[in-house]
């Protein structure tokens, strides 16, 4: 049997998630760091799912074209979040931080699994976690935007 993905085939040209909840999370640690050749390969998949106690990491890119099987350079290390609030996360979805929105989900990189899943956001402006006031214990939330 073939085992085939919908979305690098291209038989899907709008995603299929009409529904969801939002996915909530806590800062466990705070990064402070930029590189501008970083080298993250996007996966082609548009969607993670997110289960309850996941730690994952959360990077920041300026680059407006990044997106699911792009590669993206330009980052800054927001931080690492615990999944309190399990879900799926979809490219697109925006991000808030301590209310404040941060930006949209580029896509994801899978170089550190099954550590962890680096979700990589889009933001005209490229801060660290530290630039970004950020604190353990804060919420994330990535918010399920109306379709």
């Amino acid at each position: 049997m073939t085992v085939s993905d919908p979305y690098s085939k291209g038989m899907l040209k709008v995603h299929p998630y009409a529904k969801k909840k939002d996915v909530v999370g806590e800062l466990v640690a705070i990064l402070d760091g930029r590189l501008e050749q970083r080298g993250l390969q996007l996966i082609k998949p548009i969607s993670r799912a997110l289960a309850v106690n996941e730690i994952h990491e959360i990077i920041i890119t300026d680059e407006e074209e990044a997106g699911p099987g792009k590669i993206v350079n330009r980052i800054a290390y927001l931080a690492f979040f615990e999944v309190k609030g399990p879900g799926v996360v979809v490219t697109g979805d925006p991000v808030y931080l301590k209310g404040k929105h941060l930006g949209y989900i580029a896509g994801f990189d899978e170089t550190h699994m099954p550590n962890h899943i680096n979700m990589v956001i889009y933001s005209k402006e490229r801060l660290t976690g530290i630039q970004q006031g950020a604190e353990i214990g804060q919420q994330l939330l990535i918010k399920s935007p109306d379709r």
